[in-house]
């Protein structure tokens, strides 16, 4: 049985516990916990993929030697996918389109949107680096031509290209786009593109369980008094509040 569904069959199992129970001590519930048996070939997957997915490849490698858990990609690949994602934050995007294509041509030629948004964010660092000429000239060529090919982009490009009408570009109201966010939000779509076009998962699955943890958390809630853990950081349980 995977670790998705090991943890969301003892979730089903405590919460039966909890509508029989007003309150339920730490003593009791470290006791159920300590039912679950999740096997450690489980756990080193859900590590491996995080490392994976987050780019950590030194760590990849070394967690491979020590734990014996084969990647579902190669290691090689992660390299490649993390210098795209640099660039991108780096606000290098000429350089992350070639990245990209020398990857995998496909990827920008069957995804328009992302192409767009690199498209976009092109003009951005244009204008970030007071190149305004060049960004106008920038807009007409690249972006304006995209926005006639395909209608839902024209209500972004028309907020990305009014960056052009305002001398002070950081306080205008679509001055957010000159944010590190809006690099670091470019960078994070390219990322799961070129996962995806490995056959990988987008995200890792690790944050999809502290979600889960959190959600049944909240609807044990509704039910009973029982020992929560209100640091992910440290998973302590502490006591109900009774």
């Amino acid at each position: 049985m995977s670790l998705f569904w090991t943890v969301i069959r003892q979730l089903a199992e405590i919460g039966a516990m909890a509508t029989s129970k007003k309150v339920i001590t730490k003593e009791e519930w470290e006791k159920k916990l300590n039912d679950v048996k999740i096997r450690k070939e489980d756990v080193n997957k859900l590590v491996m993929n995080f490392l994976v997915t987050e780019g950590f490849v030194d760590a990849a490698e070394k967690f491979r030697i020590e734990s014996g858990t084969a990647p579902d990609i190669d290691l090689a690949t992660i390299t490649d996918r993390m210098a795209v994602k640099k660039a991108v934050q780096c606000g290098n995007v000429e350089d992350a389109i070639e990245k990209v294509n020398d990857l995998n041509p496909e990827i920008l030629d069957t995804n328009p949107h992302l192409f767009f948004h690199l498209q976009q964010q092109r003009f951005i660092e244009l204008i970030r680096n007071g190149k305004i000429e060049e960004a106008l000239e920038f807009a007409q060529e690249e972006l304006a031509p995209r926005g006639e090919e395909n209608q839902s982009f024209l209500e972004e490009l028309e907020r990305t290209v009014s960056l052009l009408a305002f001398e002070d570009v950081s306080n205008c109201p679509v001055g957010e786009l000159l944010d590190i966010s809006q690099r670091l939000k470019t960078a994070s779509e390219v990322n799961a593109a070129i996962l995806t076009s490995q056959s990988h998962e987008k995200d890792p699955k690790l944050p999809s369980l502290l979600k889960m943890l959190i959600w049944a958390q909240n609807q044990l809630d509704k039910k009973a008094a029982y020992p929560h853990i209100n640091d992910l950081s440290t998973a302590i349980l502490e006591d109900p509040a009774i």
